[in-house]
C-alpha cells in the first residue's frame, strides 16, 4: 500500500469518521513498521484524543497491536494465573507484597512491570534497590520461575506488542497521552499479550494519580474492562483513592522496606488494606475464592514467598537496602490535625530527591524519597518531624521543599475530619 493510506486513515478520524477493521490493522502494522511515519501517527493520535474510537475500533486497534508481536503462553503451568496492573500513582508498593501473597495462596503472578517516569515510581526501580536483584528475564526462565517460586516481577520482554513501545515514546512527545482508547490500548495490548487468565485493575483517581476525576477513571475501567472481557481475560477494575499518597513513604528503597513490614505482619493500614482487596480479586479471577489472603499473610507464607521470589531472580533478602547519604527533617508548622496530604506535592518531592527520572534511561538513586510521619485525620504536634526527605546530593533540597509547599493542610485541634474510602468504587 502506498504513502496514501496513511493520509486516508488520518482524515476519516479527523472529520469524525469511524475506521474500518482493515484500516486499523494496516496503520498499526505499518507504523509497526516503518511505513507510517511518526508525524503521520501523531495526527492520527491527536485525532483520536479529539474524536474518540468506539468500542469496536477500541477492540480491534488494541487487537491489532497485540498481533504486532508476539504472545505469551502460560498454559503448561500447574497452577492458574493472575495479575495486576496500577495506572500508576505515589508510594504505590502495593504489587510488591501482593505478588508473593497470591503465589502463596497458589495462584501464579505473572508481573511484568515498568519503569518510573515523573512523579510516579516504578516497581522495577524499587526492587533494583535490592542488592543483585535483576529485572530482566527470558520467557523461559519466568516460567521456570512461576512453576517453582508462584510469582515473578521482571521486564516485559521487547517482543511484546511491539507497536505500543513505539507508539507509547510518541503520545508522550505530541500531547496525546491523555486519549482513553490510546490508555486503555496501551495497557491492554501487553496484559493480554502476557497471557494471564485473569487481571485485576487499579484505576487511581486523585491529584496524585493520571486521572483526576472519578467520571474519567471510570470511563477508562469500563474500556479497560470490556477490552479484556471481550479477548476472554477474566477482568475486574477497582477504582482506588490517590489523592493521599499510600502508606508512609515514596522512593525506591523506602518502598521496598516498608512492603516487607506488611509481608512481616505489619505495615500501614491502608497498603494493607488495598494489598487484600486486590488479592481477594486476583483470586476470585483465579478461582480460588476459597482462601482468605489475610489468614495467609498472618501466616507467613507471603514472606516465604517474598524471599524465594528475590532469590530466583538473583536478590539477597536479607540484604540492607541503599540508605541515602542526606536527610532533611520538615517539622509540622503548626498543632492539629493534619487534615490532607496531596500525593502529587509528595510524588514531586521524591523525584526532585532523586527517586524518579525525567527521561528514560535517566539513573534513579535508590535511597532517595520522602517518608511522611503522619497520615490524613493524625494529631500533630508544632516542631515535631512531619516529613524526612532523603536524597544522596543535599543541592536537591531546596526543589524538593518548593514542590512540598501548599502540599499539606493542618486544622485546629477538634476539627472534623472525614476520610476518603480507600476503594471508590468496582467494575467488571
Amino acid at each position: 500500500m502506498n504513502q496514501h493510506d496513511a493520509v486516508e486513515v488520518i482524515t476519516a478520524k479527523r472529520d469524525g469518521g469511524e475506521l474500518s477493521d482493515s484500516q486499523i490493522d494496516w496503520v498499526i502494522d505499518a507504523y509497526t513498521h516503518g511505513v507510517v511515519r511518526d508525524e503521520q501517527m501523531s495526527a492520527l493520535a491527536m485525532a483520536i484524543l479529539l474524536n474518540g474510537m468506539v468500542p469496536r475500533e477500541i477492540n480491534r486497534w488494541t487487537a491489532a497491536m497485540i498481533a504486532s508481536g508476539e504472545r505469551m503462553d502460560f498454559s503448561s503451568l500447574s497452577r492458574p494465573t493472575s495479575d495486576k496492573h496500577s495506572t500508576g500513582g505515589v508510594g504505590d508498593k502495593i504489587t510488591l507484597p501482593l505478588a508473593p501473597l497470591v503465589a502463596a495462596c497458589g495462584v501464579a503472578v505473572p508481573q511484568l512491570s515498568g519503569r518510573g517516569l515523573g512523579h510516579t515510581g516504578g516497581t522495577l526501580d524499587k526492587l533494583e534497590a535490592i542488592p543483585g536483584w535483576r529485572a530482566s528475564l527470558s520467557n523461559a526462565e519466568m516460567l521456570a520461575q512461576l512453576e517453582s517460586v508462584g510469582a515473578v516481577i521482571c521486564a516485559a520482554g521487547t517482543g511484546l506488542a511491539p507497536a505500543d513501545k513505539k507508539l507509547y515514546a510518541l503520545r508522550d512527545v505530541t500531547g496525546t497521552v491523555e486519549a482513553i482508547p490510546l490508555i486503555a490500548s496501551s495497557i491492554m495490548s501487553k496484559k493480554i499479550a502476557e497471557g494471564t487468565g485473569s487481571l485485576v485493575l487499579d484505576v487511581k483517581v486523585g491529584t496524585g494519580a493520571f486521572m483526576k476525576d472519578l467520571d474519567q477513571a471510570r470511563e477508562l475501567a469500563r474500556t479497560m474492562v470490556g477490552l479484556g472481557t471481550e479477548a476472554g481475560v477474566h477482568t475486574v477494575a477497582l477504582l482506588t483513592d490517590m489523592a493521599t499518597p499510600l502508606g508512609l513513604t515514596a522512593g525506591n528503597a523506602l518502598e521496598v522496606a516498608e512492603s516487607v513490614e506488611v509481608l512481616a505482619g505489619g505495615g500501614p493500614a491502608d497498603v494493607v488494606e488495598l494489598t487484600l482487596a486486590l488479592a481477594r480479586e486476583m483470586l476470585a479471577g483465579a478461582g480460588r475464592s476459597d482462601v482468605d489472603p489475610a489468614d495467609v499473610l498472618a501466616s507467613g507464607a507471603a514472606m516465604d514467598s517474598w524471599n524465594a521470589m528475590i532469590a530466583a531472580q538473583g536478590g539477597d533478602p536479607a540484604a540492607r537496602l541503599p540508605v541515602a547519604r542526606e536527610t532533611h527533617v520538615v517539622t509540622a508548622p503548626a498543632s492539629g490535625v493534619l487534615t490532607r496530604l496531596d500525593a502529587m506535592a509528595v510524588g514531586l518531592a521524591a523525584w526532585r530527591l532523586g527517586a524518579g527520572r525525567a527521561a528514560l534511561g535517566d539513573d534513579v538513586q535508590a535511597g532517595a524519597g520522602v517518608q511522611w510521619h503522619a497520615r490524613p485525620g493524625d494529631e500533630v504536634a508544632e516542631g515535631t518531624p512531619l516529613l524526612t526527605l532523603h536524597t544522596d546530593e543535599p543541592e536537591r533540597f531546596d526543589r524538593a521543599l518548593a514542590s512540598l509547599e501548599g502540599g499539606y493542610d493542618i486544622e485546629p485541634g477538634g476539627a472534623a475530619f472525614a476520610a476518603t474510602p480507600l476503594v471508590l468504587d468496582r467494575i467488571s
